[in-house]
Order: C-alpha cells, then sequence, then structure tokens
C-alpha cells in the first residue's frame, strides 16, 4: 500500500502533444479519484514549481508526452523539489527522447536498430540524404510529430522540413525504411507485456493512426510466431533495462516478413507512452488481467525520487 494521499497530475504543457496529454491525464486523474486519491490537475503550461509549491502533493504522476515533460526537463525539477514521481528519471528520458542517443545506447546492447544519420534539416530537405525509400523524423519528438517516408520514385524530399514554419528542431534523422508489419511491446517493472499489431488506417502509424477514432486497430495477441513475439518481448525488455527506464515503458518495432525476411528492427523506447482510451498500454495491461485503474494504481506506487 502506498502512503500518497495527494496527488498532482501533470498534463497538457507545451509541447506538439499537448492535446494527447490532456486526454491522458484526464483519463489517470478520474482513474485515481475513483481509487480514493485527492487528486489535483496541473496543466504543464504554467510555472510549474509555483503550481506544486502551493499544493504541495504527495506525489506526482507525470502524464506529459512530448519535449519538456518527457525529455528529462520536468524529471529533473521534480528531483529539486523532491516530490516522489512516476514514469523514467532524467537520464532515461533524456536518452529515450533522442533517436540517435537512444539508438546508441541499443547498438551497445546488441539490438537491432535500422541504420541512420543525423543532418540538418535544411540538408535533408534539399536533397536525398540516403537512397529511397527513406524516414526522415526529428530527432526528440514522439506521436510520429514531423515525420515523412520518402517512397522510391520521389524526385526530392518534402519542402516542409526546410520551411521557416518548422518549429521541431534543426536536426533531423533520416533513416532507411523497414517494410513489414508495427509491432509494439509494452513493459511493466520488469515484465513484457504482449505484442500488438497496429494496423494503420494511413500510409503509416501517424499522429492521426494513433490517436482518431478508427485511426488504426490493434490486433492482440500480433499475428506472428512465438519465435518472434517472445524475441519482440525480450528486445523490449532489454531496451527498457539498457536507457534504465522505470515504471511502464512501450518498444516500438518494425517486423520485416516481405519477401521470405524475417527482421525485427526496434525503432524506439516511450517512457511517457499514452494513456487515452485507445492507447497501447491500458489494452496490453487489460489483455494481461489488469484494469486501468490497477494499471494507474501501480504506476503511482512505483513513484519514487532517484530515478
Amino acid at each position: 500500500m502506498t502512503s500518497f494521499r495527494h496527488v498532482a497530475v501533470l498534463l497538457g504543457g507545451r509541447s506538439a502533444e499537448r492535446e494527447v496529454s490532456l486526454v491522458s491525464g484526464r483519463a489517470c486523474a478520474d482513474a485515481l479519484r475513483a481509487a480514493g486519491f485527492e487528486t489535483s490537475e496541473i496543466d504543464a503550461r504554467g510555472d510549474i514549481c509555483e503550481a506544486l509549491s502551493a499544493i504541495r502533493p504527495d506525489a506526482v504522476f507525470n502524464a506529459l508526452h512530448g519535449r519538456w515533460g518527457e525529455d528529462g526537463c520536468v524529471q529533473g525539477l521534480l528531483e529539486l523539489m523532491r516530490i516522489p514521481y512516476t514514469h523514467s528519471g532524467v537520464l532515461a528520458s533524456a536518452l529515450a527522447m533522442h533517436k540517435e542517443r537512444a539508438k546508441e545506447v541499443f547498438r551497445a546492447a546488441q539490438l537491432p536498430v535500422a541504420n541512420s544519420i543525423v543532418i540538418d534539416r535544411r540538408h535533408a530537405s534539399a536533397r536525398h540524404a540516403m537512397e529511397p525509400p527513406y524516414v526522415v523524423k526529428p530527432v526528440n519528438e514522439g506521436s510520429s510529430v514531423g515525420v515523412f517516408i520518402i517512397r522510391k520514385g520521389d524526385n526530392r524530399p518534402p519542402g516542409e522540413i526546410g520551411s521557416d514554419t518548422w518549429t521541431l528542431g534543426d536536426q533531423v534523422m533520416v533513416e532507411e525504411f523497414i517494410p513489414g508489419r508495427e509491432l509494439t511491446v509494452a513493459v511493466m517493472g520488469s515484465r513484457a507485456l504482449g505484442v500488438t499489431e497496429i494496423v494503420s488506417r494511413t500510409a503509416f502509424y501517424d499522429y492521426e493512426a494513433k490517436y482518431a477514432d478508427g485511426g488504426s486497430t490493434h490486433v492482440l495477441p500480433a499475428r506472428i510466431s512465438p519465435e518472434v513475439a517472445e524475441e519482440a518481448m525480450r528486445f523490449a525488455l532489454s531496451a527498457h533495462q539498457a536507457l534504465g527506464c522505470r515504471g511502464v515503458s512501450r518498444a516500438d518495432f518494425r517486423f520485416d516478413d516481405t519477401a521470405g525476411r524475417r527482421r525485427l528492427v526496434l525503432l524506439e523506447v516511450n517512457t511517457q507512452p499514452g494513456m487515452t482510451p485507445t492507447s497501447l498500454v491500458p489494452e496490453q495491461a487489460r489483455h494481461a488481467g489488469m484494469s486501468f485503474g490497477d494499471l494507474v494504481r501501480w504506476i503511482l506506487e512505483d513513484a519514487t525520487c532517484d530515478r
């Protein structure tokens, strides 16, 4: 049993994933209230330090997504304030959010990753940085924000990457495109929960597919062999541990089973996975026998400092 009585839920914020975080945070806050916790919702768009100092919670449930909430910044503030908080700590959050730094950790752990380079976005928009097909993505955003797939036969990359209206950082990752299936694995503590196959209505599992009603279909368990499922869960847990993650995380994969291939590739680890009605982690937890309320309570009870 936890000794926490008053919980502050951080939600919203200033990232490109603000709207999703609002939905995640409200769902988690409702679950905490239903479990009997005094719960305060704090929109992290304002002065978080002042808001937390005013209400003095016993713990923080971090429901933020994207930059500032998922990249170690908020985690550092909570460490300084000595307020126990959920999910991963400063270092794991910063590493996982920066796609190239995370890949360096994955390579050291002998996990399979896609070939990629990090270059200035203007260079990436001017000419092909590698032979198509390939993917261009911001180096430190989540939820597939700002991701483009350049197909074979495309004359040049999308101009949006180099435009003056681009707000997602000057560095982008150019990564080989891996055909095949989209798979994801939730990790809860030291346990991988299962493997979901994501069948997207759009060209890939983009922001709309993740969060719009009917944007994608989740097949759980995934339509893959037991051997591939076991491998995906083993890789997800290894990635979680290599980064030093805490609480829950979610590892995303591509499984190339085209033309007789059998290649499983780790794309990234999300340290603040979505907790919306269509989110994957609650769905896998439910499949494993855990209700949404029980999952939220488990995440809260894991909260500490020095993560």
